[in-house]
């Protein structure tokens, strides 16, 4: 049974510098003095990243670019990209290395993808190639959202592997389209899992249902731009943006409504009501919520030595308000929020563990930098 606990206010750290590449600020939070750095700057927009087996990593941005970027700030711009539809909200997303990288070289792209056949349509789409000294090869698309609709809006999209090797695929519900979320003849406002060559498993919930797309996992999601996997239980774990009000954090369970747009805990950006349900029969209550939003973007759980009394708490990006919320999780509950970041560095649009237990950041902006949060001297 999910727990759904009180929502919590916002507790902004005590911050005293504004964070630079020449110049490390030591911020102070409830546990720890961290230092923030930023390590890379000049980055157009980055929207995903994900750290290689040598601690270097690859990071998109939202134009259509992959970079390849080493933690002495070295960046180099990578090949064999597909050709991105960068308009609104879409363009290059998220960035994944298979499980089997070591053997394989695989990354996985999330992009928006204009429509093959020629018209005016366009939707997510992911795509994989092998990692090659210049960029990627042999790249084929492996899974393309459907239906093709001409929307600027809610793309999604993050990708996670399962223990077992699914990978998980997050949408958004193309914002006009919203209603599309509660049925499953498309791919709007669902979670879908494939296996990472394009197949779908036998024993998603939605295969022998008459009508329903096979890949859908779980559906009534509005727009998922974060993800991650439980670091106990393997569990996906997911966060959405909620509209004015009501950005979400989720536990998508197989054939699982979540609920949108029937029920939120927010209203229109012009404070018109979408509904006034909070709950309804067929629908899950969110894991947590925030009232007013932070507009959330990728997730992560912390398992690193580097900060031990952060282990198992649960980091969460913020774009509109420029902050990581700390979910500070005990026993499968969440205890406590706290606010690091506040308005310090920008908006928040990825945040990564990396191999050497330091957390990561990446900010949404046209001069956007990777930013490195370590325990202060």
């Amino acid at each position: 049974m999910k727990t759904i606990p009180i929502l919590s206010s916002l507790l902004a750290a005590a911050v005293a510098a504004s964070i630079g590449t020449t110049q490390a600020a030591t911020l102070e939070t409830e546990r720890y003095s961290i230092e923030v750095n930023a390590l890379v700057d000049g980055l157009a927009n980055p929207w995903g990243m994900a750290f290689l087996p040598d601690s270097s990593l690859l990071i998109t941005e939202k134009g259509g670019a992959l970079k390849h970027v080493k933690l002495d700030g070295t960046t180099r711009t990578l090949t064999g990209v597909p050709e991105v539809v960068a308009v609104g909200q879409g363009g290059l997303l998220d960035v994944a290395i298979d499980p089997d990288f070591a053997e394989n070289q695989l990354v996985y792209l999330s992009y928006s993808e204009a429509d093959p056949a020629g018209g005016d349509g366009n939707s997510t789409a992911v795509a994989r190639g092998e990692l090659g000294d210049n960029g990627l090869e042999n790249v084929e698309v492996i899974f393309r959202g459907a239906p093709k609709y001409n929307s600027r809006q809610h793309f999604g999209s993050r990708l996670v592997f399962s223990p077992e090797g699914h990978l998980y695929i997050t949408l958004g519900d193309r914002g006009s389209r919203m209603q599309d979320a509660q049925t499953l003849d498309n791919h709007h406002g669902k979670v879908v899992r494939i296996w990472p060559d394009g197949g779908v498993p036998e024993d998603n919930p939605f295969v022998d249902t008459d009508g329903a797309l096979p890949e859908i996992w779980s559906y009534g999601h509005r727009n998922v731009q974060g993800a991650a996997l439980h670091p106990d239980s393997g569990e996906l774990w997911t966060v959405e943006h909620g509209p004015k009000g009501g950005d979400e954090i989720n536990i998508p369970e197989a054939g699982s409504n979540y609920g949108w747009p029937v029920v939120t805990y927010g209203v229109n950006y012009d404070n018109s009501i979408i509904t006034r349900e909070t709950h309804k029969d067929g629908t899950e209550q969110p894991f947590y919520y925030w009232v007013p939003s932070i507009a959330t973007s990728n997730m992560m759980f912390y398992t690193g030595d580097a900060f031990p009394q952060w282990q198992g708490d649960l980091f969460v990006g913020a774009l509109r308000g420029q902050q990581v919320a700390r979910l500070d999780m005990e026993d499968g509950r969440i205890m406590h929020e706290e606010a690091l970041l506040t308005d310090r560095v920008g908006r928040i649009r990825d945040i990564e563990q990396g191999p050497d237990g330091y957390i990561y950041v990446i900010t949404d902006d046209r001069n956007g930098s990777l930013v490195q949060i370590k325990p202060a001297e």
